[in-house]
Parts: C-alpha cells; sequence; structure tokens
C-alpha cells in the first residue's frame, strides 16, 4: 500500500459552516489560491445547492484551477447532483462528492427511512452522479455510529455502482482513536484497493487528529480537513496539526502528504483575515505562542540549543521566527538576550537590577514591549 496520504480540504465548504464564518464568492476564490499554493489535493469549493453563492464559487474555483481535483457536496437527491454537476461543468478535475446518512439514529429521526432504502438511495445517487463525472466520492454520514457490517454493505455497494472514493465521517466527534482505526480498517480490508478509503473527523471530543491518525495508520489514504480547524460545532481535523504531525513523527508515522508546509502559517493568517475569526494564542503549528517561550528554565534551554524546547523549526511551517516572551516567569539568560537585542550591554549587576525591575513590573502586567525593556534597562543602567 502507498504511503502517500491525499489531503481533501473543505475550509470552503464544512469549514465555513462554523458560526459567523461564512465567505463570498471572491473570498472563496482568494483562498482557494492559498490553498493551491499550499498544494492540497481536493478542494472542495461548496455545497451548489446551498446557495446560488456556493454554486458560483465552485464553477469560478473549478474553472480557475486545473492543478487540482474541485469538489461539490451533493445530497443524495437528484436535484443535489444535477446542481453540482452544472457547477462544476467547467472544471478540469471535478468530483461530484454526495453523501447519505446510515446510523440508525439518523436513518430513524432525521430521514425517517429504513436502511434498505437508504443504501438504495445510495447507489442510485451514486450511478447517476457517474452520468456528470469520473470521479464521486460517497460519504455514509454518521458512520462511527453505524454497525461495521453495515458501512461494509453501503461500502461494497457503492463501489460497484462507481464511487471511487468511500468516507466514513466520524460526523458527531463521537469515535476515539482505537476504536476508529478498527471501523475504518475494517471497510479498507473489504474493499481491497478496489476504491480510495477517506476519513472526515470532527473534534466535539478534541480527537479529530488523532482519529485521523489513526485512521490513516489503518490504510486510510484520504484525510478531509480544514485550515485552522475550522468548521461544524467544534470544528474539524486540523489540516496543518495533522500534516505535522505525519512530518515530525515520520519515524513511526511513514506517510508523506504533498503539502508545501512553509505555506501554513499564511494559509492559517489569510483565512483569519477573511473571515475575521482567529485561532486561540496556544493553537499548534498556527496559534501566536505555538512558538512562544516565556518560563525561565524554558527560555534557558532554547537559547542554549533550539530543540531542547522546539520539535519543529518555525520556519518549516511559515512562522518568521520563535519568540522570548518577557513576563515574570522569565529568567536572567532570556532578559539579557532581549536586552543585547535591543542595543544594551549591561553589566553582571546591571543586568542583574533590570532582573528585578522587570519581574516586578510584570507581577502587575502580564508582558512588557520592548519599548518598556527598553526604558526599563536605561534606568537600571544609568542609576
Amino acid at each position: 500500500m502507498s504511503n502517500r496520504v491525499h489531503v481533501f480540504d473543505t475550509t470552503l465548504r464544512d469549514g465555513e459552516q462554523s458560526c459567523g464564518c461564512s465567505m463570498n464568492v471572491p473570498e472563496k476564490v482568494r483562498m482557494a489560491r492559498k490553498l493551491v499554493e499550499l498544494n492540497v489535493d481536493v478542494m472542495e469549493a461548496g455545497f451548489p445547492m446551498a446557495s446560488q453563492g456556493d454554486f458560483d464559487a465552485v464553477d469560478a474555483i473549478g474553472r480557475e484551477y486545473a492543478q487540482v481535483t474541485v469538489a461539490a457536496l451533493a445530497r443524495c437527491h437528484t436535484g443535489d447532483i444535477e446542481r453540482a454537476a452544472k457547477a462544476l461543468e467547467r472544471a478540469k478535475r471535478p468530483r461530484i462528492h454526495t453523501f447519505i446518512a446510515t446510523s440508525p439514529i439518523h436513518l430513524k429521526h432525521k430521514l425517517k427511512m429504513t436502511e434498505d432504502k437508504a443504501l438504495e438511495t445510495a447507489v442510485k445517487s451514486v450511478e447517476f452522479a457517474r452520468r456528470f463525472v469520473d470521479e464521486v466520492e460517497f460519504s455514509a454520514e454518521d458512520a462511527t455510529r453505524t454497525a461495521p457490517d453495515i458501512l461494509v454493505k453501503f461500502a461494497r455497494a457503492v463501489v460497484d455502482a462507481g464511487a471511487r472514493i468511500v468516507n466514513l465521517p466520524d460526523t458527531v466527534g463521537y469515535s476515539i482513536p482505537a476504536e476508529y482505526g478498527y471501523l475504518v480498517g475494517t471497510v479498507v480490508r473489504a474493499l481491497d484497493g478496489k476504491a480510495e478509503v477517506s476519513v472526515h473527523c470532527h473534534n466535539d471530543l478534541g480527537l479529530s487528529v488523532a482519529n485521523s491518525i489513526a485512521a490513516v495508520q489503518a490504510g486510510v489514504r484520504q484525510v478531509e480537513c480544514t485550515v485552522n480547524g475550522i468548521g461544524e460545532r467544534a470544528g474539524n481535523c486540523s489540516l496543518e496539526e495533522f500534516v505535522m504531525a505525519l512530518k515530525v513523527r515520520n519515524d513511526i508515522l511513514p506517510f508523506v502528504t504533498g503539502i508545501k508546509t512553509e505555506e501554513l502559517f499564511p494559509a492559517s493568517q489569510l483565512l483569519t483575515e477573511i473571515i475575521g475569526v482567529g485561532v486561540q494564542p496556544n493553537k499548534a503549528i498556527v496559534g501566536r505562542n505555538a512558538f512562544a517561550h516565556e518560563a525561565g528554565i524554558h527560555q534557558d534551554g532554547y537559547l542554549k540549543e533550539r530543540t531542547t524546547y522546539e520539535i519543529m523549526d518555525p520556519r518549516s511551517v511559515g512562522v518568521p521566527s520563535s519568540q522570548l516572551v518577557v513576563g515574570k516567569h522569565s529568567g536572567r539568560h532570556a532578559i539579557a538576550d532581549r536586552c543585547t537585542h535591543l542595543g544594551f550591554r549591561p553589566t553582571a549587576e546591571q543586568l542583574d537590577a533590570i532582573y528585578h525591575r522587570i519581574i516586578a513590573v510584570c507581577d502587575k502586567k502580564k508582558w512588557l514591549t520592548d519599548d518598556e525593556i527598553g526604558n526599563i534597562a536605561r534606568a537600571a543602567m544609568q542609576a
């Protein structure tokens, strides 16, 4: 089995379903350009049946970018599929992504449909979608609350109907890694290479990246994710976290993606600019504090050898440099380094005075700017 994992980005579809994160057509096209620079394999540009804007975005992005597969989402409804196909008419590499729920709770309460009827609908929808495009992806919505044997039945049927990709979403973020790995591995073995198996993990329990990694270890070769992990409710598998986990821990995760990791931080920043919603400071990979150090012990170790406290070079993800934050936890070594950076050369006695003044101020203030540090250093050295 190949160790190449395909990255299916759904920032423009599931991602923008985050409350307050919707994008208009020009914004989607602008973000799509960055996703192409990031080198994602598949870009889900929208849900054409949902709105004219989504239709127009799929159409515009499909026409613009020949080097990436452009997917459009459609329920297992004839009208949805026709609308998706129309939006993809001028796409160079189109994919229709159609879905129906398979779990008992969704079948009973949402669809009010029997399992046999859902299976029949899925097969007919895939066959219908194949009239328009060669590449059809089928998703079994709420797969993780569906019995493994039922998933295998659906997977085999839709592949026989022409689906090239079978997606097994953890739609409500319910699964845990060992359980999810077993579930998707069962389908991988059942299909035996007849179609690519994909996953789409939500983060309701904070396990979307871990579940995606477990799925890859079980044989999955497409992972659906979003920049900054945006998406419904608690969001989706974070593209930057998943990709860097494979890269940093390639010793035990011998898989590769085509992602240009130096574009991860710029992509995160652009998305934040477009939607006006940033990430929490301690967000892995792209958060403001991801490469920042305040504790004196950490700062001392970092200054002696960066890898004591950093497992990634910030430049490898597009972050210009690490930061040593001067706060109440900082040590003399870091304060001396900052003073040198600001053009001061204090004696040991002066440094001691600067250190004590900074710690006293930081007991009342969370951190200091370079100007404030400079003023303290200047006053201590002139005393």
